[in-house]
């Protein structure tokens, strides 16, 4: 019936005609998409005319931080700090890399001692109060731009109230 001779040759011939199939694949690929060219090279054919609305210029949507703290999480929060807590540190007067938040909110900006700040974050703000974390927190190199801080920012609304609430209860 079926021996091994059987099997093996049958397994040859389907191996060989799959590997015949890839390079037929292959061949068609090169001739019919890229036509010798890289994908990119060619030029749009015909382009579409898109009359662009212009948005209403009444000024940046009024932003009622009061409001998005009063729905804050702090335990949400205390789980966005976990991408702080690499440099800063929760307890008086220990610094890592960046200075410590221990009371952090309506602090004076670069008033911890034994820190050596930046001078873009005193020429900003005053005091680090809701407003300032607020939009310190969501992009510091453009908030202050010159800062030491490397980090990229909160790019959600509400990781960056419920970190501002977290921050809040510690300390103040």
């Amino acid at each position: 019936m079926f021996d091994t001779m059987t099997l093996t040759k049958a397994l040859g011939g389907f191996c060989g005609a799959f590997l015949i199939f890839l390079l037929g694949k292959w061949a068609a690929e090169e001739l019919y998409h890229t036509g010798g060219h890289g994908y990119g090279d060619h030029a749009q054919a015909y382009v579409i005319e898109i009359e662009e609305a212009e948005a209403p210029d009444d000024g940046a949507e009024e932003l009622d931080l009061a409001t998005l703290l009063a729905s804050a999480d702090a335990s949400k929060g205390e789980k966005v700090f976990s991408k702080c807590k690499a440099c800063h540190k929760l307890e008086d007067g220990a610094n890592g890399t960046g200075p410590h938040l221990y009371g952090v909110v309506d602090r004076a900006v670069g008033s911890v001692d034994g820190f050596g700040y930046s001078g873009a974050l005193v020429a900003v703000a005053q005091n680090w109060g809701y407003e300032e974390l607020y939009g310190f927190f969501e992009n510091p190199k453009k908030y202050a731009p010159g800062t030491k801080m490397s980090f990229a920012g909160l790019k959600k609304q509400s990781d960056r109230v419920n970190l501002i609430a977290y921050l809040e209860s510690i300390g103040n």
